[in-house]
């Protein structure tokens, strides 16, 4: 007698039906649930993925109006192309998830149709429970930050990529008065080729590289000097001086930075004061182009010097006195222990760290920001300052002047140099070398 497959004809029936495998499979309350979730969704699907594709494509066809009416100026709601964008994204998300819940609907179908040719019983409702608590429950509870990773993370970053290829900027193309259309390259071609947006990019890019391997540097290096300097025997009072280091970390940033831009005012803060009391004269730290990049350094190793002191001491701490005590049985000096034992532990520990750090930089909005606010301003930027980074720049393109096209071309570029330096740094790092050893 021919063996019946179970398997294909399950599957063939989820195909056909969400859920209706698992009922043949005899999984009564198991595939009713998923054949009422997937009826449910299919409706919904039906309804608004048309109008989804619909408004993504198009972006909208009639602009919102004002008209007459009785005399009277009326607004007639219209398209809001941006509106319609998000939706459809949120739209083809779930689209995305709903294709993912019926692959798996029908592999789970198939699974079991394939154990029930084999001589197995399919499981009941409580014993599927029972399995994902005991086997998937890890998996299961990722269902929800991955659901959150889905829509608050990847769904503004592809929206943010979409804005590039649109016109979406001011002062003929901001919805609901204007609609905004798909123009490709365009975004990208005047950033490169128009001199006054290749220039500003250029000249903002390069400030942007250099402030973040100097406030990485800078913070790195005075941070590792103290922790090494309160690290020797001879320093009495270790608490107080690890206290002091630490206060600047603990005050907000936001009031640190606000208190420095007074301390350091041209005209009335009280540094010039003191200067010009000794006959120094007073310096323009903030309004000079060289002197505010110099004073931004300066306020960063101040505010960035207390965290890696700490890392520093923390694995100073760990580091086992028997490996100096066999340095200096070997002869080694204070200087060759420090490059021979300590240096290769600190940068084996903290290697990851500072790739976090220097990418960190690379968006390093507050300190530019609430210091300097991206001066002092250049004539020949659009909407940029000397001391602007790529991401202080960004925050004027959108917020101030509602050029959202070009901001998000410069958010893509951005994207691509801070990621692939990451990779590329973290791949010369001794950790990541021996984690590719080990497997």
């Amino acid at each position: 007698m021919k063996t019946k497959k179970h398997g294909p004809t399950a599957a063939l029936l989820s195909v056909l039906l969400p859920g209706a495998g698992q009922i043949y499979n005899r999984q009564w309350i198991k595939g009713s649930c998923l054949l009422a979730l997937g009826t449910v969704s299919a409706g919904y699907f039906w309804t608004v993925l048309p109008k989804a594709i619909w408004g993504i494509v198009t972006l909208g066809d009639v602009p919102s109006r004002l008209a007459e009416v009785d005399g009277k100026s009326v607004s007639i709601p219209g398209d809001h192309s941006i509106n319609l964008m998000i939706q459809g994204l949120i739209v083809l998300f779930l689209f995305a998830l709903y294709v993912l819940f019926y692959a798996n609907v029908i592999r789970d179908a198939y699974r079991t149709g394939r154990g029930r040719d084999s001589g197995r019983s399919p499981a009941s409702f409580r014993q599927t429970l029972i399995f994902i608590h005991d086997f998937k429950f890890a998996q299961a509870m990722l269902v929800l930050p991955a659901t959150g990773i889905l829509f608050l993370t990847i769904l503004p970053i592809v929206f943010m990529i979409l804005l590039a290829f649109t016109n979406y900027s001011s002062p003929h193309h901001i919805p609901p008065g204007n609609l905004v259309d798909w123009t490709g390259m365009d975004s990208f071609a005047q950033l490169f080729r128009l001199k006054s947006w290749s220039g500003t990019f250029f000249g903002v890019l390069g400030w942007t590289v250099l402030w973040a391997f100097v406030a990485t540097a800078t913070t790195f290096g005075s941070g590792l000097i103290v922790a090494l300097v309160l690290s020797q025997k001879e320093i009495v009072l270790k608490g107080v001086w690890r206290t002091l280091i630490i206060i600047p970390y603990a005050i907000p940033q936001m009031i640190s930075l606000l208190a420095m831009k007074m301390m350091f005012n041209g005209q009335f803060g009280p540094i010039n004061q003191y200067l010009s009391y000794f006959g120094l004269g007073r310096l323009p730290w903030l309004t000079d182009p060289y002197w505010a990049k110099f004073t931004v350094i300066v306020v960063n190793v101040w505010i960035g010097m207390p965290l890696s002191f700490l890392l520093v001491s923390g694995i100073l701490s760990s580091i086992s006195a028997e490996l100096y005590e066999a340095a200096r049985v070997e002869g080694a000096g204070r200087w060759q222990q420090a490059r021979l034992v300590t240096m290769p532990f600190i940068l084996f520990a903290l290697g990851p760290v500072l790739i976090i750090q220097l990418a960190g930089n690379f968006n390093n909005f507050n300190v530019i920001y609430l210091l300097t606010n991206g001066g002092p301003t250049n004539p020949n930027y659009q909407f940029a300052g000397h001391t602007d980074l790529l991401i202080t720049w960004l925050y004027k393109l959108t917020l101030n002047n509602n050029i959202y096209n070009i901001a998000s071309a410069i958010g893509i570029i951005l994207f691509i140099i801070i990621a692939g330096l990451s990779i590329w740094n973290y791949r010369q790092t001794r950790s990541f070398k021996e984690e590719e050893m080990a497997q």
